[in-house]
């Protein structure tokens, strides 16, 4: 540092990460004793940070502020939090991964297993990735990457994911046999939720969930109790499979669930004898698909084999690595925010609405974007407006991504 004033990159990235506060304390999360080490090699920074005293969704907060906060730093090119654990063996539950990925489907039959384990592969490509499979009714990802148990402990008694190559993999399936009584008593009442807040991942960059097929109680429960980045919809070409996979995608919205877009399963077949390329299934249903495509994968040999993590068919690499580019712009609000309070303490939330609020002049708009529900907002403002909440038309509050909330009002 000179005068004050950041020099190097890592004091920039230090500069702006003493912005990100610890909610449970007015602190920042250097002061908090969060920030154990930051590495910033040639722009691509990894900061270790040790969560563990904070609580799931606490941790989940401060880590996507503390991304927010540096990728908006000069000279940084990517940024990833490496969160540091007492115990080597993993820490517990989904909390610890920067991303989730859930692959979902309408109905089975669609390769949606197969596409959440080649998925998982092409990113372990360039991440550490772990794959869950939740799928109770059909849990073959095992199978797929010809995976077995038995599943061990920790030393704290967590279920500890098996591995295939570099990747982590738990599924129902593994705990089928040969797992301790009390494991199978705990499946029996709810495995899931279980295995979902107890196994003790190693890897913690992405992980790729693959979901039951359907969008039934197990499935819209998940993804509101899991903090999930974005769903991709598996469907394929057949007409009645497009427009079951665009109710779904209209219901996963609904339900505030991000959607990264589609991918078309069985999309054609390339024909051994001549070459040339087949429609499995005749019409244009794709165009009814209100959600993006990102990847139409052929029926081929290739995607019937067993991938390997890093090692796939070029369809799937670029599924891959659209998936990483739909999870950048889904981490995105969308808004230009008159008041962005995310990662504040409350009195310094409270100031920042005062302030901008107070600036603007009758039937102005105002955005607030906030890490937590903004919906009690409304009666501050209707204090600061000296206006019944009714006043307020429209007031409407939404939630942008898994740990964003837009909140969007005119001032009376």
């Amino acid at each position: 540092m000179t005068d004050g004033t950041p020099t190097t990159l890592t004091d920039r990235i230090e500069a702006a990460l003493r912005d990100v506060r610890d909610p449970n304390a007015d602190l920042s999360v250097f002061d908090a004793g969060f920030v154990e080490n930051i590495d910033a090699a040639d722009g691509d920074v990894t900061i270790e940070a040790d969560l563990t005293a904070l609580d799931g969704q606490t941790s989940t907060q401060v880590v996507q502020a503390m991304l927010h906060a540096v990728d908006d730093v000069d000279g940084v090119d990517s940024v990833h939090v490496e969160r540091t654990t007492p115990s080597s063996e993993g820490q517990a539950g989904v909390e610890s991964f920067d991303r989730v990925v859930a692959v979902a489907s309408a109905k089975g039959g669609v390769g949606k297993s197969t596409v959440a384990t080649h998925l998982a592969c092409a990113l372990a490509a360039d991440n550490d990735v772990a794959l869950f499979d939740a799928d109770i009714h059909g849990p073959n990802v095992p199978e797929l990457l010809e995976v077995s148990g038995p599943v061990h402990s920790s030393e704290a008694g967590d279920p500890l994911p098996v591995r295939a190559g570099d990747m982590d993999v738990m599924s129902v399936g593994l705990m089928e046999s040969g797992a301790p009584l009390a494991w199978r008593g705990a499946m029996a009442h709810d495995a899931l939720e279980d295995l979902f807040e107890n196994t003790a991942w190693r890897n913690d960059e992405i992980l790729v969930l693959d979901l039951p097929p359907g969008t039934g109680d197990v499935v819209l429960t998940t993804l509101q109790e899991v903090p999930v980045d974005g769903v991709v919809v598996v469907t394929t070409p057949f007409h009645a499979s497009v427009s079951d996979t665009s109710r779904t995608v209209e219901l996963f919205r609904d339900n505030d669930v991000p959607v990264l877009g589609t991918v078309v399963n069985m999309a054609e077949y390339v024909c051994d004898c001549c070459g040339e390329p087949n429609d499995l299934f005749t019409g244009d249903a794709l165009s009814d698909l209100d959600a993006e495509v990102l990847a139409e994968l052929p029926f081929s040999h290739d995607l019937q084999g067993t991938p390997a993590p890093g090692d796939v068919p070029s369809a799937v690499s670029d599924l891959g690595d659209a998936v990483e580019s739909a999870l950048d712009t889904a981490g995105e609000v969308g808004v230009d925010p008159t008041a962005d309070i995310r990662g504040l303490p409350p009195q310094e939330r409270k100031d920042l609405v005062r302030e901008q609020f107070t600036a603007l002049d009758s039937d102005e708009s105002f955005v607030l974007v906030s890490d937590r529900d903004p919906t009690p907002v409304g009666q501050f403002l209707g204090r600061l407006a000296e206006a019944p909440r009714e006043a307020f038309d429209p007031f409407e509050v939404r939630r942008a991504t898994p740990s964003d909330w837009v909140l969007e009002t005119v001032k009376p």
